[in-house]
């Protein structure tokens, strides 16, 4: 049973975010995961203006993700970053060019899953997770969340993401901030709760 964590990340959030998914969904035996990024759209000159260069260093080894590479998994956890509200852009321009997967069904009854971060607590987490939803639902994917079996995101202190529609992080305005115990527990949580899913779905 494969299971393929894909993720965009910027200032690293979300690829720490998507390393915690891996280790969860590797502890389930008999799961093979993969992790993957989208391919940047943004010009080197213009990550540079961000300063965000040296930061994308740290998951250059990750290869890029095809299209066609989504067909050969049974369960996909997607990592997009919030902007205003919605998936990054460039998760959104991956995702708009799977129409030959949707043509052909071919993740129809595949697992899928989302996570995120955002700048500030309320920064719009939900809703990008809820957004992603729509697409894994077109694909006619089994969507599995971050159920309140997991404790940590009903806890009072620190200030932490997760929600029940999945696991996020809070970056901090400046994107200082690291994703915390909880916040990494969470992702955790989702990735063994999307391996155990489809393992189920595959027997």
């Amino acid at each position: 049973m494969k299971v393929l964590v894909l993720f965009y990340s910027t200032w690293g959030h979300i690829y720490k975010m998507a390393l915690a998914e891996a280790e969860g969904a590797r502890e389930v035996s008999g799961a093979e995961v993969d992790i993957r990024r989208v391919p940047e759209t943004l010009p080197p000159e213009t990550l540079a203006k961000m300063g965000a260069v040296a930061a994308q260093k740290q998951f250059e080894h990750i290869p890029t993700a095809t299209v066609e590479d989504l067909a050969g998994y049974d369960a996909i956890i997607f990592g997009a970053p919030t902007r205003y509200g919605n998936m990054c852009g460039q998760m959104r321009q991956f995702l708009d060019g799977t129409g030959s997967l949707w043509a052909k069904d071919a993740l129809v009854g595949k697992v899928g899953s989302v996570f995120t971060s955002s700048g500030t607590q309320h920064g719009g987490q939900e809703s990008t997770i809820l957004g992603l939803h729509v697409n894994l639902l077109h694909y006619g994917m089994v969507i599995v969340g971050l159920p309140y079996s997991f404790k940590g995101q009903s806890a009072k202190e620190p200030v932490i993401g997760c929600s029940p529609y999945g696991a996020s992080t809070i970056a901090g305005p400046g994107g200082d901030k690291t994703p915390n115990d909880i916040e990494l527990d969470g992702a955790r949580y989702q990735g063994r709760l999307v391996a155990k899913t489809a393992l189920k779905l595959c027997s």
